[in-house]
């Protein structure tokens, strides 16, 4: 009998392993995204804007400027950024050591993390090529061999790269290592079905069946998203698809809310479903962009998670 593996190693139109893409983190031994032990490779840009992400610095396609003030040795015994910045965009305030910086008049030229010798300023956004992430990759897959761990590919969106994603995971996959994406779903369908092809599994996330509530807290409508999975449970059958949903305060925190996903999913092929709970501990990184969240105060106690939940049949 042919494996889903031998089924979905097709061939394709290989492109050279040296071409790069823009990657904000690279994860090791994480044991939530996928199956196993995983490597996940975090590639930056998003199409939607979600209002609770955790990772801000995933939606910007480009490098950018981060700035982590408990890291910034004051301008007593630095200053370097103020000096080297020709936008006059960082000052130092008479009352404070820190460095305060002024997003809206940064040119985003960078040449202030490169010269900041505690790191407080960085830049989120670093070019890998295909074959330097595969062998990464292949450093760690010891640790996947009991319990089916591997690759994860996420973002930001990975279908937006679907170029450098497909080149990744063939790559992979002819290393006998195991593969996955994270996916929001709104990507054109030949992207995701391109992406299918070298996929073991696939977590996508499906965040509301309602459209325009979805718009409101992401910025796009889920038309797209759901007419994908449909499409991929179609084509794909045999794929394993985890699907899951972010619990939200004010989105989709209702029993009728997950029950709606629940029936949508009712009898489609090899999917199981996992709703998460909300949580802020991204909040941080917007300010180190220069950015507020846009999530306020919001909260989401464990038993109000659960309540939900339970009560969603």
């Amino acid at each position: 009998m042919i494996s889903f593996r031998e089924q979905s190693m097709k061939p394709y139109n290989r492109r050279e392993k040296s071409q790069t893409d823009l990657v904000f983190n690279i994860q090791h031994y994480s044991l939530h995204d996928g199956s196993g032990i995983r490597t996940i490779i975090f590639l930056k840009g998003c199409p939607l804007r979600c209002r609770w992400c955790c990772n801000p610095e995933s939606q910007n396609p480009n490098r950018e400027l981060f700035y982590s003030a408990d890291k910034c040795i004051g301008q007593r015994e630095c200053a370097q950024c103020a000096l080297i910045c020709s936008e006059s965009a960082i000052s130092f305030a008479e009352d404070s050591s820190k460095a305060s910086i002024s997003f809206s008049s940064c040119s985003n030229c960078l040449r202030c993390a490169m010269g900041c010798p505690s790191k407080a300023l960085t830049i989120q956004g670093e070019s890998y090529s295909v074959a330097e992430l595969a062998d990464l990759v292949e450093r760690d897959s010891i640790f996947f061999q009991s319990g089916n761990g591997g690759l994860t590919v996420s973002g930001g969106e990975p279908l937006s790269h679907i170029d450098f994603l497909e080149a990744l995971l063939a790559e992979t996959q002819d290393r006998y290592i195991d593969t996955a994406i994270e996916t929001c779903g709104c990507a054109p369908y030949e992207s995701l079905r391109r992406a299918a092809e070298h996929l073991d599994q696939i977590l996508f996330d499906i965040k509301s069946m309602d459209s325009q509530k979805h718009k409101e807290y992401t910025g796009q409508g889920n038309e797209q998203i759901v007419e994908n999975f449909l499409r991929l449970c179609e084509e794909f059958p045999d794929l394993p698809k985890k699907v899951r949903t972010p619990v939200i305060p004010g989105f989709n925190d209702t029993a009728e809310e997950i029950d709606a996903i629940r029936k949508f999913l009712q009898g489609k092929p090899r999917v199981t479903y996992e709703p998460l709970r909300y949580h802020s501990f991204g909040r941080g990184k917007y300010a180190a962009l220069g950015r507020t969240y846009p999530m306020g105060d919001a909260s989401l106690s464990e038993e109000r998670f659960r309540e939900i939940i339970d009560a969603g049949g």
